[in-house]
């Protein structure tokens, strides 16, 4: 993934408050959908990116009164940085695993949208 889609993923309004949300205490879809405003169909589509790209992870499943098993959420992401440097984009991620993860522009090849 490149810095400009982080940093995109990163400043997405919905993304953005997921990723808030479930900094401490893990969450499903359902209840961020409830608590932030987030169309549900929006909030699904925000957690299988942050989750493809390791932004987040899920920590449990439980299962419903009706017998469904539910995903709650847990943000993977202790601290984030957007720099612009000497012309370029750089993208900064510090994980609650200790490990940093940086991505530079021209150092990655792809490009796509939301």
């Amino acid at each position: 993934m490149t810095p400009f889609l982080y940093s995109q993923l990163l400043t997405d309004e919905y993304a953005a408050k997921i990723l808030t949300a479930i900094m401490k205490t893990p969450r499903s879809a359902q209840q961020l959908s409830e608590a932030y405003g987030i169309p549900i169909a929006a909030c699904y589509r925000r957690i299988k990116l942050l989750e493809r790209y390791g932004l987040i992870a899920c920590k449990e499943r439980r299962l419903s009164q009706q017998g469904k098993r539910i995903n709650y959420y847990l943000s993977m992401v202790k601290n984030a940085y957007i720099f612009f440097e000497d012309g370029r984009l750089r993208v900064r991620l510090d994980l609650v695993t200790g490990v940093s993860r940086e991505f530079e522009e021209g150092s990655e090849d792809g490009n796509g949208e939301l």
